[in-house]
């Protein structure tokens, strides 16, 4: 049969019995047969010739079914395990860019690409658009919900906002920063799949994710960071650094990559010039749902003219067309409110939009352009055009959070956490009454070298000390264990809305580390992950009209918790002197070189090569002088050159002196090797 002996067995199952077949559903064209009519075919068996021309017809058949399958899903009905594939939900995969000028004149520009994979129970499914990688992550440690992010900068939370729903969600802390939720009964099972997690991720995005492994470097909150039932683990790394090794391996997750469509903008030296770079992964898992995946990357550019801006200029490339399996793809521009307050006199924006809407409070305009309708002959550029040169700013949060150390010394020192009110600026959120209270939920984690004695905790609001229990309404603290576990502190405090400053201190002792738990720059210091300041009764919204089919603009109508997060704390340890096990080591191996050298100089010198030695010192001839002078000795001592000569050359060769010398030099070895091996 040529090309057709491997289904061999087919044709003998085709050929044994009869089959039928319901074709109706397949758009077949009419070659001349009865059976791409929709009528009832039954195959009978056949001999001869006729049976190889039925065989041969029959596999070019089935070939042509095959390869039909793989373009289009097929209805088809055989016996009663009928199925239909087209009822199923399909994968989907959307692309959107949102452009929103700053106050500073700046540019923030937000990626935002999602992936969705419907509910299967097999393992095995293949996927079409959804990464494969990240489904049997999911599958095999049990994730509920994950969010992995890399940050570079930190976010300016006075000029580029503070609590609207872009900033809150994507204002991230420098490095990396995981946090995921395990659908685990055991804390051992969570603990161990968490650590198995760190190194998958570390490997799928090039980074050292796996240092989070140890139960050092991650912690379990409860509600502070999130409300959870204890299956929630929490990590940070605030000195990895974020690079082309990190993003090339999250835009392989997306179906075209950079390659088409809005990833395409991405161009590498325009992203990070940026003032501030964060990339994040977050996805969630249900059994209604499947999975879907958010990737989103967030750049604060500066333009070259203060004055205008383009998307070609900010990118330095052009939006030619849409990725070809993007089932939408839109690029979206935000103007703040506080922008255009002036009838429109700050911004000219140059270019027709598709569609303009407002939100619901008025809190912001978007603008929306349909990259489908772009492609290479007309590729799409927004332009912006600033009038005018104003110093706005925009909605802020309740209270601005900061956090710097205290004290001086390798010793000891504090942690102070200041709430600054931002009242001017955020008018409308308040409540004059005598009974209006802000409530702050503080979550920190401390390494547990920092040793924080949590009862030193003291409270000025305004200046003047208060007791904790008027302003704590909850605590939770998890003492860190040295070398196991580090510190957690999670914490709800309750503020009058009239104040206008308050303090937190916190005092620590710094501890000892063993030699090879100092990294290689321990002289630069050590990182207190950035602390997370939240205001539960402060909810960032922004609602526009059902009409705009969004997951973007979707995902800000959620209840969004305005939060903020503290600076990187850098706290300097107590360092040995890393000199020391370098002279250790050339001390001993010097006086091994000398022990060694002398032991097999004796042990290898053989009595012959001595007395040749000898006598080739004999054959010398002595010069005038010295030959003087020894006669002179010998006289004086009253000894014949004969006899001196007799004992000189008589004097054994392991004499005591050598003897000692070696003992001496072994014993010092020895010494030596003892010591340091104790230090």
């Amino acid at each position: 049969m040529g090309l057709f002996e491997k289904p061999k067995s087919i044709w003998s199952i085709l050929n044994s019995r009869p089959i039928t077949f319901y074709t109706s559903s397949f758009p077949l064209e009419k070659v001349g047969s009865s059976f791409f009519h929709g009528e009832r075919f039954t195959s009978r068996p056949l001999t001869g010739e006729g049976a190889m021309a039925s065989h041969t017809f029959l596999s070019l058949l089935l070939f042509y079914f095959y390869t039909f399958h793989l373009v289009h899903p097929i209805h088809c009905s055989v016996g009663s395990n009928a199925f239909d594939t087209t009822s199923a939900p399909q994968e989907e995969f959307s692309e959107e860019l949102l452009l929103k000028p700053l106050p500073d004149y700046k540019v923030l520009a937000h990626f935002h690409f999602t992936s969705t994979s419907p509910p299967s129970s097999s393992n095995g499914q293949h996927h079409h658009l959804f990464p494969k990688s990240i489904a049997q992550l999911v599958k095999k440690y049990k994730i509920r919900e994950l969010e992995l992010s890399f940050t570079q900068g930190r976010w300016n939370y006075d000029r580029w906002g503070a609590s609207d729903p872009l900033s809150t969600a994507n204002g991230k802390p420098p490095g990396v920063e995981l946090w995921a939720l395990f659908d685990i009964p055991t804390k051992e099972e969570i603990d161990a799949t968490w650590r198995n997690l760190t190194h998958s991720l570390s490997g799928l995005f090039c980074a050292s994710i796996n240092f989070l492994e140890s139960s050092t470097s991650y912690s379990a909150p409860l509600w502070g960071f999130l409300p959870n039932n204890g299956d929630l683990r929490y990590g940070a790394l605030p000195r990895e650094a974020v690079c082309t090794e990190n993003i090339t391996p999250w835009l392989k997750l997306l179906p075209c990559r950079d390659k088409a469509g809005i990833a395409s903008l991405l161009d590498r030296p325009s992203i990070y010039r940026g003032h501030y770079h964060s990339q994040r992964l977050k996805l969630r898992s249900d059994g209604l749902n499947g999975i879907v995946i958010e990737q989103t990357l967030s750049v604060v550019l500066q333009p070259i003219d203060r004055t205008s801006w383009s998307m070609h200029q900010l990118f330095k490339k052009s939006l030619m067309g849409k990725c070809a399996l993007a089932k939408s793809s839109k690029v979206f521009l935000e103007i703040e409110r506080s922008l255009v307050s002036q009838n429109e006199n700050i911004l000219e924006l140059v270019g027709e939009a598709d569609m303009v809407t407002n939100d619901q409070r008025d809190h912001s305009t978007i603008y929306q352009y349909n990259v489908e309708r772009y492609s290479e002959h007309e590729a799409l550029d927004i332009r912006v055009n600033w009038k005018k040169l104003l110093q706005v700013s925009f909605l802020q949060t309740p209270l601005h959070a900061s956090r710097f150390l205290m004290g001086s010394g390798n010793e000891r020192g504090s942690i102070a956490i200041s709430l600054q009110s931002a009242r001017n600026s955020t008018k409308g959120l308040y409540d004059n009454s005598k009974n209006c209270f802000t409530r702050v939920v503080i979550f920190q984690v401390v390494p547990w070298y920092v040793k924080v004695y949590y009862h030193t905790l003291r409270i000025y609001v305004d200046g003047a000390i208060r007791d904790a229990k008027d302003v704590v309404e909850k605590i939770n603290v998890t003492p860190s264990e040295d070398k196991v576990s580090p510190g957690t502190l999670e914490m709800m405090l309750q503020f009058p809305c009239g104040m206008m400053s308050a303090a937190l201190t916190l005092d620590f002792d710094k501890g000892f580390l063993h030699i090879d738990e100092y990294p290689p720059d321990a002289n630069q210091g050590f990182d207190i992950p950035s602390a997370l300041v939240s205001f539960p009764d402060f909810i960032s919204r922004r609602i526009y009209p059902d009409s705009i089919s969004s997951p973007l603009l979707q995902s800000y109508k959620g209840r969004n918790i305005v939060k903020s997060y503290t600076e990187v704390l850098l706290v300097p340890l107590t360092t040995p002197d890393f000199s020391m096990p370098y002279n250790v080591i050339t001390f001993t191996c010097t006086v091994l070189a000398l022990y060694f050298g002398s032991m097999v100089n004796v042990l290898r010198r053989r009595v012959s090569e001595e007395e040749r030695l000898a006598k080739s010192k004999d054959k010398r001839k002595p010069g005038l002088i010295p030959l003087l002078i020894s006669k002179i000795s010998n006289k004086v001592r009253g000894i014949k050159e004969d006899s001196a000569n007799q004992s000189q050359s008589s004097q054994p060769i392991l004499g005591p002196k050598v003897v000692f010398k070696v003992v001496l030099i072994a014993l010092i070895a020895v010494l030596g090797h003892y010591f340091f091996n104790s230090s």
